[in-house]
């Protein structure tokens, strides 16, 4: 079976089990079912369309492939420091370094997202403070998922990374992993971009597509390889394999181990759209 037929069967089987055992949709029905969260027509999934339309691929210039040294670069990149040691000095220099390189996020832990918010707003600049839920194992309960979502929101963040229940993915409960996801995007509200970190490293391919299949179903924005803290990051084989599933109305994230410009040149060519990294300074230096 080719990767591409795997890839249309298992989503497939996703759907019909989101949908209470109903036949699932035939080729006749392919343009709804390529849109496989309500199977309606955009125009009438505003939230959705306008959470996309701030992230993703039209941050990424089509001919990103040489990465030059210039913004392209940078605006593609969440700069990132989770670490639990982290100290203020440490948050307040990441800040400073987003604001002058012009990188698109801050990902922090949910105590410091109010520091980066004000530090930022303070600045006038366009970076976004981004954030984490269920981090890094997403063994969280959803209402407590949903909780921290909505408490980064409010406390200035304007995207948010959450870890997929990878138990309940691989133990096959597809409607509690939806319904996880779906939690903190309505947790969120309209205009915040949202992430799921499907923590690749402790999935097969099969799993892999599900877990996109069910992020695309549940109206999140991203979906993206690593936590940083799991078996391993990013792969070049993750990124094709996820842009192949949820094509390109979503953006795709690869994070994890990415510390040279040739690794996200390589990356962005298999289909990211954003990259987390802590190399970012090193990165945007040699590209």
């Amino acid at each position: 079976m080719s990767n591409e037929e795997l890839v249309e069967r298992i989503t497939r089987e996703v759907l019909r089990r989101l949908e209470g055992g109903r036949p699932a949709r035939t080729e006749t029905d392919e343009v709804c079912y390529r849109c496989i969260g309500c199977g309606q027509c955009v125009t009438r999934r505003p939230g959705a369309v306008a959470a996309l339309l701030d992230a993703g691929a039209s941050r990424v210039s089509s001919t990103i492939g040489a990465t030059p040294r210039d913004a392209t670069v940078a605006s593609l990149i969440d700069h990132t420091l989770l670490k639990p040691d982290a100290t203020t000095d440490d948050i307040a220099k990441l800040c400073d370094e987003a604001i002058k390189h012009r990188f698109a996020a801050v990902c922090v832990q949910p105590y410091y997202v109010r520091f980066v918010a004000e530090r930022l707003e303070r600045a006038g600049a366009r970076v976004k403070a981004c954030s984490v839920a269920g981090f890094p194992h997403g063994a969280n309960r959803s209402d407590v998922k949903a909780f921290e979502a909505k408490r980064a929101v409010g406390d200035g963040a304007r995207e948010v990374d959450m870890v997929i229940n990878v138990g309940a993915l691989r133990s096959g409960d597809y409607r509690y992993v939806e319904n996880d996801m779906r939690g903190v995007v309505e947790a969120c509200g309209r205009g915040i971009v949202t992430k799921v970190i499907l923590e690749t490293g402790y999935l097969n391919d099969e799993e892999k597509i599900k877990a996109c299949a069910l992020a695309k179903a549940a109206g999140v924005s991203f979906v993206k390889t690593s936590t940083g803290f799991g078996p391993r990051g990013a792969s070049v084989e993750d990124i094709r394999l996820m842009r192949k599933v949820v094509g390109e109305e979503m953006g795709v994230k690869a994070a994890g181990g990415i510390r040279t410009a040739e690794d996200l040149r390589k990356m962005v060519e298999a289909g990211a759209t954003r990259i987390g990294t802590s190399a970012s300074i090193k990165i945007i230096g040699s590209a």
